[in-house]
């Protein structure tokens, strides 16, 4: 029990050969003050010291395999009392045995015998009590540890989860966009079907990736804006204005398709003429500064599912960081802006 307290098993062995050593001393101390010879105090101490840590020894083993609780508790008292009385019972008759020629001291075992059990057995049920609350704690220990894991198995599955849904709500306009192809434009139709393959080959293959390189991330996102301009022609146009120093920088996979995805809903919905799209990226501090904007009509309703983009980053951002602050939207004067910022890890 007291064994698993430690990084190091052999520092409670130590601990208590130490309580030992002070118990041998105690006791040959007080022997030594009510006037019992040197060497059969030293003797007497040592018998009792060792009878201690005995004790100590077989309540730590005991406490390994069962645990008083509720009702059991007097247990407590009763297992440190009895082995106590059999330990004192022990070292009577063997210290009578070994100095039986010495009369008076076997007076004073007699007369001290009581209180010796008393003594010893105080000392024993502390030492219960004291494995008693280790044992709670290390099972309040074991139950953190359970419910931080718990925790971060549910945070990767519920990650997961948002990042699978990206790709159905994507798939979704994509098809329909197909099906509205196939009949007017069908060359386009099956271009967009190729560029759709690809890039959903391309999403699979990183599906296991957590992080990945903002040069990576553009990459994918460029994919996704073919098959875009696929939808909507010349009237989609994105500019990309990169600082090189972000090129590198890391950032959690999937997160900025679907900002950009809700930018072209924004921009491109009501709205006949073209539409410019900027995404900007730059550094600040430690953090990774997103910065995407998009005209927008306020007196068209926002298109039906324009939402989910920003709640699902949002809501990966949070569990991620565990930060409400990361991402920020703003409408100001015909133009949306979305500004998210991505912590970059040590």
């Amino acid at each position: 029990m007291f064994s698993r307290v430690f990084s190091n098993p052999s520092k409670s062995n130590w601990i208590i050969q130490g309580a030992g050593l002070i118990w041998f001393l105690g006791t040959f101390g007080l022997l030594m003050f009510y006037g019992v010879d040197q060497s059969v105090a030293m003797v007497d101490a040592l018998v009792f010291a060792i009878l201690f840590v005995v004790g100590v020894n077989v309540i730590d083993r005991t406490f390994d395999f069962y645990v008083p609780t509720g009702r059991n508790n007097s247990m407590l008292l009763i297992f440190p009392l009895l082995y106590s009385f059999i330990a004192i019972y022990f070292h009577y008759h063997l210290l009578k045995w070994v100095f039986d020629q010495n009369e008076l001291y076997q007076s004073f075992l007699r007369e001290n015998f009581l209180l010796k059990w008393v003594f010893l057995g105080v000392a024993e049920i502390f030492v219960a009590m004291l494995a008693l609350a280790v044992s709670k704690l290390e099972e309040q220990n074991e139950a953190q540890k359970r419910e931080v894991m718990m925790n971060e198995l549910s945070r990767e599955a519920e990650l997961t989860q948002l990042r699978q849904q990206l790709q159905p709500h994507f798939l979704f306009n994509s098809l329909n966009s197909i099906s509205a192809l196939t009949v007017s434009q069908p060359q386009k139709a099956r271009e967009m079907v190729l560029q759709l393959s690809d890039f959903l080959r391309g999403t699979i293959r990183k599906d296991h990736q957590q992080w990945v390189s903002l040069e990576e991330e553009l990459s994918y996102l460029k994919m996704y804006l073919d098959i875009e301009r696929v939808r909507f022609g010349h009237r989609l146009e994105v500019e990309f204005d990169l600082a090189d120093e972000v090129k590198q920088l890391r950032v959690p996979q999937l997160l900025i398709q679907p900002l950009l995805e809700n930018a072209i809903k924004h921009g491109l919905y009501g709205i006949t003429e073209d539409v410019k799209i900027l995404v900007q990226a730059y550094k600040e501090q430690n953090y990774l500064i997103l910065k995407i904007e998009n005209p927008f009509d306020p007196a068209v309703a926002a298109p039906k599912g324009t939402g989910f983009g920003l709640s699902s980053v949002d809501r990966r951002l949070f569990l991620l960081f565990g930060r409400r602050d990361l991402l920020e939207s703003k409408a100001e004067h015909s133009l949306f802006t979305v500004i998210l910022k991505i912590p970059q890890q040590k």
